[in-house]
């Protein structure tokens, strides 16, 4: 009798652990990271026409996004009003962004991260700028969505001179 608990007790312990594995690589197939891909892909593309409604669309409702030199800005209106100003600026000032297609991409259920690297151009292909970003994404509703989205320059950031110390 205690020998078939033990047994049973074993059955279940494999089963739960056989269901747990299977969990956490669900998803992260090369045909979801290319999912997850496509959603800068697409960010870069809307960013690049200077269409900040259309990257904004790309967030979640309660989003973060993280720009350098700014506050954050938290949820859906913020982050619209972010890309509206930001994004047409950028178009105006005739310069491209692009991504590394060798990006590192993770995917564990409906969460999955992005790290990559990004350049900066002029129409002339002369580089601006060059950097490196992190964004997190969720699946909601069979779709991939950014939750969270930061990037920093490689530049330095300029410094200003101080003022002379009074005397």
């Amino acid at each position: 009798m205690i020998n078939s608990i033990k047994l049973i007790a074993l059955t279940v312990v494999l089963v739960v652990l056989t269901a747990c594995a299977k969990t956490a690589s669900t998803g992260n197939t090369p045909a979801e990271q290319d999912s997850v891909r496509a959603v800068n892909v697409a960010w870069y593309r809307a960013y690049n026409a200077g269409d900040g409604a259309a990257v904004a669309a790309l967030y979640t409702d309660d989003a973060v996004l993280s720009a350098p030199g700014a506050p954050p800005a938290r949820g859906a209106a913020a982050i619209r009003d972010f890309y509206l100003k930001d994004a047409a600026q950028f178009a105006a000032s005739n310069l491209v962004e692009a991504d590394d297609p060798g990006s590192d991409i993770g995917i564990s259920g409906n969460t999955a991260w992005q790290w990559m690297t990004y350049k900066i151009r002029d129409k002339s292909g002369t580089t601006m700028d060059t950097g490196k970003s992190l964004t997190v994404f969720e699946k909601r509703n069979g779709k991939w969505m950014i939750v969270r989205d930061t990037w920093n320059s490689d530049i330095a950031p300029a410094t200003t001179a101080s003022a002379a110390p009074p005397k």
